[in-house]
């Protein structure tokens, strides 16, 4: 699953690697997450006509969209913490998903994701009924060359009928991360101890899209969903790292560069 990530890169940073033609909110907007978590504004790329112009061309934009995706057809937002991922391999059929995977598809760029392990000694405590709570370790996942950690997502709009047409809040635009299976295969980089693949971490990822399906899926002319499914493939494998990064991270309220610091090996009492 995707739970927690990191994005950390600038607009102008974004612009340059995503082609993007406009921005329409404020820079600030886009301020530096270390620890972005669900229901949190977040930006991303997609391509969409822009409003009140009468070119109808569908323009590449950074937008901001809130982490948990309400259906337009819903009574309310509730819930909305609970749709912050969909599977790719059902995302297609889900009432909830696919009106949006036909036709509102978008790239959420970040540096990585993290994922928590429970240490061996902690799962054998769980195993034996033991009261004891386990203790994680979080892992921070990343491309290992360093680029953008593009993940393919979904959006949609909600309209607030509470609220007059010219509210602020009266339009809500929301957002779900497409996951598919965990890789297998070994990381590019593995920590010194510890997991070995992906899937030894969790079970589910976030579908990261290569560069050359970024104008694919998010190109609103496309939809067919038998088309469109070809592009849920997983990456080529061992595009990936992995490396234990502190506890602190677990805390929503931290949010700082130094919660992507690499550990040297998990913290004690959460061995792998």
């Amino acid at each position: 699953m995707c739970g927690r990530y990191a994005a950390s890169r600038r607009p102008e940073e974004l612009a340059g690697i995503f082609e993007i033609e406009k921005a329409e909110e404020p820079e600030e907007t886009f301020a530096p997450d270390y620890n972005v978590a669900p229901t949190k504004e977040v930006y991303a790329v997609l391509d969409r006509p822009l409003k009140d112009v009468e070119d109808p061309r569908p323009v590449r934009q950074l937008r901001s969209l809130k982490w948990g995706l309400v259906p337009s057809w819903s009574k309310s937002p509730e819930g909305a913490a609970r749709m912050i991922n969909a599977r790719a391999e059902t995302v297609h059929e889900k009432p909830s998903y696919r009106r949006a995977f036909s036709s509102r598809r978008c790239i959420i760029p970040a540096d990585g994701y993290y994922e928590w392990v429970t240490g061996t000694q902690e799962r054998d405590l769980e195993v034996e009924g033991r009261k004891k709570r386990p203790r994680k370790q979080p892992y921070f996942v990343l491309p290992a060359d360093g680029s953008v950690f593009a993940m393919a997502g979904l959006y949609e709009f909600w309209r607030d009928k509470t609220l007059p047409d010219d509210h602020p809040q009266a339009w809500w635009v929301t957002c779900s991360v497409i996951t598919t299976e965990a890789e297998t295969t070994p990381l590019a980089v593995s920590p010194a101890e510890g997991p070995r693949s992906l899937a030894e971490i969790h079970p589910r990822m976030p579908l990261m899209l290569t560069p050359d399906r970024w104008d694919g899926w998010l190109d609103p002319s496309r939809t067919d969903p038998e088309d469109l499914r070809g592009l849920l493939s997983p990456p080529p494998p061992g595009l990936m790292r992995a490396y234990p990064v502190s506890t602190a991270v677990s805390n929503v309220r931290n949010n700082g560069p130094e919660l992507l610091k690499e550990l040297d090996g998990p913290e004690e009492g959460t061995l792998f």
